[in-house]
């Protein structure tokens, strides 16, 4: 896969260039339906499908204070990108200036003379430019007078809502990790390296890899069966997110996973987190021994979990 920076980079001169525009923050559902459809059409008109994001979120330069933790890294959006299938990716750096552009400037300056594209798709909401003025009716108008065709994707829709990058951050921060799967098509996932810890749970029989995490949303505190990939291997875990208020109940939250499949020596290695379903929330306990023997049943429920997805 090809990856391209505005405005540091050089113009790509990606062949026939089919775009699906937006933040992708997620790659849910609905992202996959807008990257499904530009495959199709780069099919049919003999080009290529590309991806065009934005890095920084806009929301970051806009108005930070309310800006949303996000569910992917860049690096992570990259690497789904990828693995969907895409030609290439324009990745471009969203800046105070790039905020005051009109609609017109950022399609002529970006999509006409940078990337040079022959389609551009968008999702139903997607809006651009200055104070969020460019509408699809807009883009539209401006595709047919500046030779590029246009298309927009209706929202997926999961039981009565709307798929979509908020519902999915509100479904992760309340635990409910196993319904914002169903939205994102795949399990929400961290990605960190393991660092040293205070090594409590080796004492307890359960030793832990401690994770020092890449993403900016964690889950909601609790306990979690869990999928950890090391080196492309799947293994099953229970790990836990939080104080941990029975060791020490303050402090910023750590993740700690347990590997079902037997211990490892972890110490500098790259892990990804995949959450499955919540398990139970953290609670206090009155004494270590309170607390293995918790630890005890929160493996069994995690086999149970993971046996039953079949992972």
């Amino acid at each position: 896969m090809h990856i391209a920076h505005f405005p540091v980079g050089a113009p790509p001169h990606w062949p026939r260039p089919v775009a699906a525009l937006g933040n992708f923050d997620g790659v849910h559902r609905g992202h996959q339906k807008i990257l499904d459809r530009v495959k199709v059409q780069a099919a049919a008109c003999g080009g290529n499908p590309v991806v065009v994001t934005f890095d920084p979120h806009p929301p970051r330069v806009v108005r930070p204070e309310k800006a949303p933790p996000m569910l992917m890294t860049l690096a992570q959006r990259l690497e789904t990108f990828g693995r969907a299938g895409v030609y290439g990716v324009a990745v471009v750096q969203f800046t105070p200036e790039m905020a005051r552009w009109e609609p017109e400037a950022f399609i002529d300056r970006v999509l006409v003379d940078w990337l040079q594209v022959a389609e551009v798709w968008v999702g139903a909401n997607f809006l651009f430019g200055r104070e969020r003025l460019g509408t699809f009716t807009l883009l539209k108008a401006l595709g047919e007078d500046r030779g590029f065709l246009t298309g927009n994707i209706e929202p997926v829709r999961y039981r009565d809502f709307v798929v979509s990058s908020t519902r999915i951050r509100r479904l992760i921060a309340e635990g409910r990790v196993g319904e914002s799967a169903e939205l994102l098509g795949h399990y929400y996932f961290l990605d960190g390296v393991v660092v040293h810890g205070e090594q409590i749970g080796r004492r307890l029989g359960f030793p832990t890899a401690n994770l020092h995490v890449a993403n900016e949303l964690l889950p909601a505190y609790g306990i979690y069966a869990t999928i950890a990939v090391i080196d492309g291997v799947r293994h099953p875990a229970v790990t836990s997110v939080g104080i941990r208020p029975t060791i020490t109940g303050d402090g910023p939250a750590t993740v700690e996973t347990h590997l079902l499949d037997g211990a490892m020596d972890l110490y500098g290695t790259s892990m990804r987190l995949e959450f499955v379903e919540w398990l139970r929330p953290e609670e206090k306990f009155d004494s270590l021994e309170a607390l293995s023997a918790q630890i005890d049943l929160d493996c069994e429920a995690g086999r149970r979990v993971i046996a039953r997805e079949g992972l």
